[in-house]
């Protein structure tokens, strides 16, 4: 039974159950679901609930910690069959499919009529915030995933002169800071942190087109073919020059370790960038971002949006309206993408406001959709649901995990893992 099928059988059951109000003040509230919860993200999610709050509406709290949003999925899910869902989730990508075919989410079109999101908005991001041709959600930023993070500083203590460009660089840079006494590469043993390196190695080997043929389309020649075989062989490598202590560190433990001083890169995200905003770091000075090596000019996306949901209570409706309203607006997008790290989904605002790394990502971005090299990221629920995901993950990490396995049979397997989940 797939994702989709579980939910619509859980939520008939919860007909049984009438839809309960939120407690609201006059005006309105509304209750969001989401898991920024680190420093960087905390910070800038504080900035849209205080300016939701200046409209004169409740912001009721919903975070929930740990594992890239899978917690908070299971606290959603719990909700909507109980007949309580939030005002809004943060849900992404593919999910938002499956959750509009239940009939769950609110239309937005009113809200994106008014405020002209269609001129806004790329046609990319504004094609996956919609179901059935109406919008179902709001994106609030992009982030941009193929990115390697690196302290200058212990670059040049291990006697490291440019940042890598290509996989042999990496692993050269790798045995330099191995030999000097750092940790080459920080990470936290996740699944979706494994993933998140392994993805960025299968755009690095097989190219945008390799990726979407993997992740997109799953199909079976590309996900067993001889240069999958290479990518495994790749993280088996990579996976040298990791902590052999990583084993469920969060992302952004790992990230401070590249801050302090204690380890020389990482793989990540751009949301990683906001830790280095937070602790007071300067783009282009205290670290550098780089593309993932051997992936410039592709751009793998992680866009993070709020779907609302259904709901009676029309001073709860019109706070949903305000949240997607505000969301979109000038101010919102400049303080929240500058203190969560990623980019606005704005197209006309002014990136030189924006650090380096901001500066840089944006336009790779438009280089890369002009290209047709702008991918989902399948680590992040941009290019698949979250059934044939954890397939992947779990082979990902498996394989990590064991010393001895083979990478010639570990595309075979994702292929047999995404077919069962399916």
């Amino acid at each position: 039974m797939n994702a989709i099928t579980r939910l619509a059988t859980a939520v008939s059951l919860a007909s049984l159950f009438p839809f309960t109000a939120l407690a609201a003040d006059s005006k309105g509230t509304v209750e969001v679901v989401h898991w920024w919860t680190s420093g960087g993200e905390a910070a800038a999610v504080k900035v849209l609930r205080d300016l939701v709050e200046k409209d004169g509406f409740t912001w009721k709290d919903g975070a929930v910690a740990g594992g890239a949003g899978s917690a908070a999925m299971t606290v959603l899910k719990t909700r909507v069959v109980s007949g309580n869902p939030p005002g809004a989730a943060q849900i992404k990508g593919p999910d938002l499919q499956e959750w509009g075919a239940l009939d769950l989410l609110a239309p937005l079109d009113e809200v994106a009529q008014a405020n002209d999101w269609d001129s806004l908005l790329s046609k990319t991001v504004a094609k996956t915030m919609q179901y059935d041709g109406h919008y179902v959600a709001v994106p609030v930023n992009i982030h941009r995933v193929n990115w390697l993070w690196i302290n200058p500083q212990v670059f040049e203590k291990a006697g490291i002169d440019k940042a890598p460009t290509t996989l042999e660089e990496l692993y050269a840079a790798g045995d330099k800071l191995k030999a000097a006494g750092f940790v080459p590469l920080a990470h936290g043993g996740q699944p979706w942190q494994d993933s998140t390196v392994f993805e960025g190695l299968v755009l690095s080997i097989m190219g945008a087109e390799g990726f979407h043929k993997a992740f997109v389309e799953n199909d079976e020649a590309t996900l067993t073919s001889a240069q999958m075989t290479e990518v495994f062989t790749a993280l088996k490598k990579l996976s040298t020059y990791m902590d052999d202590n990583r084993a469920g560190r969060d992302w952004n433990l790992a990230t401070a370790e590249v801050i302090d001083g204690k380890a020389g890169m990482q793989i990540m995200g751009d949301w990683a960038k906001s830790e280095w905003t937070a602790a007071g770091k300067v783009a282009g000075k205290d670290y550098q971002c780089v593309p993932m090596p051997g992936t410039a000019g592709s751009y793998t996306y992680n866009i993070d949006s709020m779907a609302m949901f259904k709901l009676k209570n029309e001073g709860d409706i019109a706070a949903q309206h305000a949240l997607a309203r505000i969301a979109l607006e000038p101010e919102f997008q400049y303080v929240f993408n500058e203190n969560k790290g990623s980019i606005p989904v704005r197209s006309d605002l002014d990136m030189s406001k924006f650090d380096s790394c901001a500066q840089a990502s944006m336009k790779d971005f438009q280089e890369a959709d002009k290209n047709g090299k702008l991918e989902p990221s399948m680590a992040h629920s941009m290019a698949t649901n979250l059934a044939v995901q954890g397939a992947i993950f779990d082979v990902v990490t498996n394989f990590m995990s064991e010393k001895n396995a083979d990478p010639s049979k570990a595309g075979a397997q994702i292929y047999a893992a995404i077919k069962a989940a399916q």
